[in-house]
């Protein structure tokens, strides 16, 4: 296994694909003054969700209707799997590291989400190899999106009822000062609280002031429309319709626009690379007021989840028999062990305010999806190779 991995990781690093990471990486440690311009990168990531959508779309409509039982219980899977490791990671952190309860929340939000631009990375390199996946695997990279936004409201919200301050602090922190509307009062064990022993009794109004979102709801309309109807989601579900409605009419409309949709995506996807490279390589040092064991978190978290991913796929498959491309198996533990930068920051913006912009993104970016593209996404070939041989 070591040899074919070995032969594999080097086989995938100087393909273009990484190449041009590297190459946005090396352009940032050596300080070139250039800027990717964000309109660009915005186009860059349409384009991506939209072929990724375009091809998955073609594909599902070939798809027996004999298999959707089996296609929709798995799809119910990874969204359960996904917040349950958003879920795993906050416990990892609160052991791991020194972290603020709310950073460790919003981290673990990021990480019971997934990565379109890890997603289509793995599926740039499963093409060069040769290796097929099924349909529905953008359907899964829309639906396991969303448990990392839930996770973070969730816990957020729970911070907020025991009384976190505005600053994101919490009693036992230090820098905490006690909300207006809070009501004290006296508990037994004082020790190091900076608050002098009170325990922080919120106030009806003081609670609904601070449950998550502007009008004093946890859920609301705004925020409803920010995770199910993100522009990203968006995108990639309007392109899998449109593949799909295109796929049933045949060949005749979709060989037009395969130029495109299939054959333009290597091109695109390297310069989405360039300034991902770019990005992760800003973002590094980041990670030094995180302290060692943020840092190892990071690049522990996408080998953990991508193999539990594995696992629970394969469990899935021998428990209903149904078949998965070994492609689907890769691209599975890639969603399972990836983390956001697109979904979940947007969501932190809206609503966890308190939350730092910098520590998730650079564990997400700086360490999790750097790891994914270079060593991660071999590793999990192999590992796939050998649970799907037993």
């Amino acid at each position: 296994m070591l040899v074919e991995f070995w032969q594999n990781f080097t086989h995938n690093l100087f393909k273009p694909l990484l190449l041009f990471f590297y190459f946005g990486f090396l352009i940032a440690i050596a300080k070139v003054p250039f800027e990717f311009p964000n309109a660009l990168y915005q186009g860059l990531t349409m384009y991506l969700l939209l072929a990724i959508g375009w091809h998955g779309g073609e594909e599902l409509a070939e798809i027996d209707l004999s298999q959707i039982g089996g296609i929709l219980g798995f799809i119910v899977v990874g969204f359960v799997l996904n917040f349950l490791i958003g879920t795993l990671a906050y416990l990892l952190l609160k052991y791991m590291t020194k972290m603020r309860e709310v950073d460790r929340a919003t981290v673990a939000g990021y990480y019971g989400s997934d990565s379109a631009g890890t997603f289509a990375t793995c599926m740039g390199v499963l093409a060069t190899v040769g290796m097929a996946f099924d349909a529905y695997m953008p359907v899964m990279l829309a639906i396991m999106e969303i448990p990392g936004c839930l996770v973070a409201l969730f816990l957020v919200a729970r911070l907020r009822h025991k009384g976190m301050d505005a600053d994101g602090n919490m009693p036992h922190e230090p820098g905490y000062t006690v909300p207006a509307g809070a009501r004290p009062t006296v508990v037994a064990a004082h020790g190091a609280d900076p608050t002098g022993g009170l325990s922080l009794e919120m106030t009806p109004q003081r609670r609904a002031e601070t449950e998550g979102t502007p009008n004093g709801r946890l859920i609301n309309r705004e925020l409803v429309r920010e995770v199910f109807l993100n522009p990203g989601i968006c995108l990639l579900l309007g392109g899998i319709v449109i593949g799909f409605v295109s796929g049933l009419q045949g060949s005749k409309v979709t060989g037009v626009d395969d130029p495109v949709f299939v054959t333009a995506f290597q091109g695109v996807l390297c310069l989405f690379l360039l300034e991902m490279g770019l990005t992760a390589a800003r973002k590094l040092k980041d990670l030094r007021a995180a302290g060692r064991g943020f840092i190892f978190f990071g690049l522990l978290a996408p080998n953990l989840f991508a193999t539990l991913g594995l696992f629970v796929a394969r469990t899935y498959s021998q428990l209903t028999g149904v078949h998965f491309q070994l492609g689907t198996y890769v691209l599975f533990a890639v969603l399972c062990g990836a983390a956001s930068y697109i979904a979940v920051p947007a969501i932190q913006r809206l609503v966890i305010p308190e939350a730092s912009p910098s520590l998730p993104l650079a564990a997400s970016l700086g360490l999790t999806f750097s790891y994914n593209v270079t060593i991660g996404i071999p590793l999990y070939i192999e590992l796939a190779h050998l649970i799907t041989s037993q």
